[in-house]
C-alpha cells in the first residue's frame, strides 16, 4: 500500500532591519494606548538604535484615572529582547506627560539610555531629537493650561471610541474625530505650523541637518528651510513610526499599511512512499500562547 503524507513548513521571511527607529506618545497607562500594536510593529522589525522620544509612559493620566495593565508591561518585555537578542541601542527621551524621569536624568543601564534630548549622526548628517514640548510655551510655562487640554483631548479620544464602535457595527472605516477637530479649527492648525517652524529654526540654530519630535500627534516628513523636519507621529490613533535605512534614508510607517501575513508563509510539501504507515498521536493542548511576549517574563535591566 502506497501512502502521502503531506508535511506543513512553516517559513518566515527575513526581518526587515533598519538602522534607527524612532517612535513617540505612547501614553502607556490610558485607555487610547495602543500597546498591542506597538509591541506587535516592534517584533516585525529590528533596528540598531531604538528613540523612544517622550510619552511613553503618560504619567499625567497615571495620577488621575489611568491603569497600568498587563499589555502595557508587555510593550517594555519586548524593549528588553530587542536589547538581549539584537544588541538594540534604546534611547529614551523625556517629554512632558513622563516628567518624572527629571528625577533620575540622565541614567545609562548597558543598552539603555534615559535623557532629555540627544544629538544623533548618521550619514554625514546630525538631527537634533527631542519630544518637542519645551518648544511648547503652554505645556512649559502655563501648566495648568496644559492639563485642561490634556482633558479635553482624553474626553475627544473617548468620544472616538463611541463613533468607531457604531461605525464598526456597521461596515464603516475607521474615522479619527480628534485630527477632524484639529482640521477644522483654525488656532490649531496655526499652531501645529508654528510649532513646526520654530523645531526647523531650533535644529538650525544648533547646526544640525534635521530636527525629529513627537508631541503634537501629527506624523511628517518635509523640508522647512532647508531643514528636514520628521515628526513620528503617535500610539494612540496615528500608530506611526519613524525608521531610518542605512543609507540614512527616512520614511514613516504606519502600523495600518503593514501586511502581517506576508511576514509568514505555510509552504505543503508532499512526501512519497513512506516506509511504514504513520499513527498520529492525539493532540493535547496546556493552552500555551504562542508569542513568547503573552506569557510572563522576567521584567529586568
Amino acid at each position: 500500500m502506497i501512502f502521502s503524507v503531506y508535511i506543513e513548513i512553516k517559513t518566515r521571511s527575513v526581518k526587515t532591519r533598519f538602522k534607527t527607529i524612532v517612535v513617540s506618545d505612547v501614553h502607556l497607562g490610558t485607555k487610547g494606548s495602543k500597546a498591542k500594536e506597538i509591541s506587535r510593529f516592534l517584533k516585525m522589525y529590528e533596528c540598531e538604535n531604538l528613540i523612544l522620544n517622550g510619552d511613553i509612559i503618560d504619567g499625567w493620566q497615571l495620577k488621575k484615572s489611568g491603569s497600568w495593565k498587563r499589555k502595557h508591561t508587555r510593550f517594555f518585555n519586548r524593549i528588553i529582547k530587542m536589547i538581549e537578542n539584537t544588541g538594540t541601542k534604546v534611547f529614551y527621551l523625556r517629554g512632558n506627560h513622563d516628567d518624572f524621569l527629571e528625577q533620575i536624568l540622565p541614567l545609562q543601564i548597558g543598552n539603555l539610555s534615559i535623557q532629555l534630548d540627544m544629538i544623533y549622526e548618521s550619514n554625514g548628517k546630525k538631527y537634533f531629537i527631542t519630544h518637542g514640548d519645551v518648544f511648547d510655551s503652554i505645556t512649559t510655562n502655563l501648566r495648568w493650561i496644559a492639563y485642561i487640554g490634556d482633558v479635553g483631548y482624553t474626553f475627544l479620544l473617548w468620544l472616538n471610541r463611541v463613533v468607531n464602535f457604531y461605525r464598526y457595527k456597521r461596515g464603516l472605516p475607521y474615522f479619527s474625530l480628534s485630527k477632524y477637530v484639529k482640521g477644522k479649527v483654525k488656532s490649531a492648525v496655526s499652531y501645529i505650523d508654528q510649532y513646526e517652524e520654530e523645531l526647523a529654526k531650533m535644529a538650525k540654530a544648533k547646526g544640525c541637518d534635521g530636527i525629529i519630535c513627537g508631541h503634537i500627534h501629527k506624523a511628517e516628513n518635509r523640508m522647512i528651510d532647508g531643514i528636514e523636519y520628521l515628526n513620528s507621529g503617535d500610539w494612540v490613533e496615528t500608530m506611526s513610526a519613524l525608521a531610518e535605512d542605512h543609507e540614512g534614508n527616512w520614511q514613516l510607517i504606519y502600523y495600518n499599511e503593514i501586511n502581517f501575513k506576508s511576514s509568514e508563509d505555510h509552504v505543503i510539501l508532499p512526501v512519497q512512499n513512506p516506509t511504514h504507515q504513520i499513527i498520529p498521536f492525539k493532540e493535547v493542548s496546556f493552552n500555551k500562547s504562542d508569542d513568547p511576549d503573552l506569557e510572563n517574563p522576567s521584567f529586568r535591566l
